[in-house]
């Protein structure tokens, strides 16, 4: 304003001065000045209150609109008037508190969250709309970074692979077949997945946003040891029914046989009694072998843990299966160059049990005049003293596909589940497993077929250690 009443003077000034005579020109001139001076002062005063009251409020609350918009939650305006502004900031701090807490909130929950879904055992692994994979617990993040390394083509060999899908290119091959079921049908849907050994129940459900499926979640969960023990456990009912109806149909069959009076002769009696008789032995044998099995695999053996000479052990067994082998027409040897082998904590009865057990089994797969062999020596192994004995045998051998299996209950390579006139049980070897590891040792085998097979077996020396 007073830069117009200045501007104003100076138009008129030459005006002034020629239509007005000298005192009066100088009168108005004066005036003139006064007016600028006061309209410069009112104008200045003017300013001033509106960048006091208006201006630099609105900056306060430009500068508070940025902090929040950057992060900083915390932001608030210290403006204290009765006027709109104050009212606009009392507002702003209002909304800027509950948005810190709305915010705070959020990130509690999303700290649950993920401290559940890293606390989860099962993978879990949430895909979008197009099946990119969006958020994984760490187990999820595992096993999708071990799928993706696997070569599908290589593994499905004559199936054309959906993976090169554009829509659902992120979805592992195993799990693509339940997505697009959730995706089409909008329903939760779970299967067992089998990838290479491993078993995996998967249950997946949809995410919805607004009504419409946006992505699904997946929870995995490895399933491959029940899977095992469930057939595990049907193998085991199959294999006991098929042990004991052997011998209770021959039973059976010859006590029918003597209440009929098909015996014309005494002898002919004691023979069918003697078979009865062989088979309820056999019978028994299985029956303590399952009962001695279940109590090792329980943790329930029991075990009379001393000094044992192990050279006093093997010469004892050695002499046990010596009128066998010359029996069979089988040359037992035994080499034993150690002066002494003593193994500190040891049940004697049950490592007898063990070489009793593999010595039968050599001598049943052993033809006629080939070699049985039985040693023992010392070793070190991980920096530490131990024993090592093996039984060898020139035998049949053990095909390379069933020697992972062979420690299982009641698995025989013979499928047959014949071997001449002396029939194991099945179970020997599983409870040969379980002493030598009762005992912190390890048994391997190694065999070719048609050559034979031989049994290696570890003891530490002092397994008190």
């Amino acid at each position: 304003m007073g830069c117009v009443l200045i501007a104003l003077g100076l138009f008129l000034l030459p005006y002034i001065d020629t239509n007005f005579a000298e005192s009066e020109s100088r009168d108005i001139k004066r005036l003139f000045t006064y007016i600028c001076i006061i309209g410069f002062s009112l104008t200045t005063f003017f300013a001033l209150f509106l960048f006091t009251k208006i201006t630099q409020p609105m900056q306060q609350l430009i500068q508070a609109a940025n902090a929040i918009r950057k992060g900083n939650y915390g932001t608030r305006l210290s403006l204290v008037t009765s006027d709109e502004i104050g009212e606009l900031a009392n507002t702003f701090n209002h909304m800027a508190a509950q948005l810190e807490d709305n915010i705070r909130n959020l990130n509690h929950e999303k700290e649950h969250l993920a401290s559940v879904l890293r606390s989860m055992t099962d993978a879990v692994v949430t895909f979008d709309g197009e099946g990119k994979v969006i958020l994984t617990n760490p187990p999820g993040e595992k096993i999708m970074q071990a799928w993706y390394d696997l070569d599908w083509a290589k593994m499905d060999e004559g199936q054309e692979s959906e993976q090169s899908d554009k829509t659902s290119r992120d979805v592992p091959e195993p799990l693509l077949p339940l997505f697009r079921m959730v995706m089409e049908q909008g329903g939760d849907q779970n299967s067992n997945v089998h990838v290479q050994q491993g078993v995996w129940s998967v249950q997946m459900a949809p995410l919805y946003a607004d009504s419409v499926v946006r992505g699904a979640v997946a929870v995995l969960r490895d399933v491959t040891e029940e899977v095992r023990l469930e057939k595990m456990r049907r193998d085991f009912v199959a294999n006991v029914s098929h042990e004991i109806r052997t011998p209770l149909s021959m039973m059976q069959g010859y006590s029918e046989a003597l209440l009929d009076g098909m015996a014309t002769s005494p002898e002919e009696s004691e023979e069918l009694i003697q078979v009865i008789h062989d088979e309820s032995l056999r019978m028994g044998r299985l029956v303590k072998d399952l009962l001695d099995l279940a109590r090792m695999e329980a943790g329930h053996t029991d075990m009379v843990m001393k000094e044992v000479d192990l050279g006093e052990l093997l010469e004892r067994v050695y002499r046990k299966f010596s009128v066998r082998s010359k029996e069979q027409g089988i040359q037992l040897q035994f080499k034993f160059e150690q002066p002494t082998i003593e193994l500190q904590q040891a049940d004697e009865d049950r490592l007898e049990q063990v070489f009793t057990n593999l010595l039968d089994n050599a001598f049943r797969h052993t033809p006629t005049g080939k070699n049985v062999m039985i040693s023992a020596e010392r070793v070190t192994y991980l920096r530490a003293p131990f024993v090592r004995v093996s039984v060898k045998d020139q035998g049949v051998g053990i095909p390379s596909s069933d020697l992972p299996f062979i420690f299982e209950r009641f698995y025989k390579a013979d499928k047959a589940r014949v071997r001449g006139e002396s029939v194991g049980t099945g179970l020997g070897l599983a409870i040969v497993k379980n002493i030598v590891d009762a005992h912190q040792g390890m048994i391997t085998v190694n065999s070719v077929l048609g050559e034979g097979t031989e049994f290696i077996l570890q003891f530490p020396l002092d397994s008190s250690k």
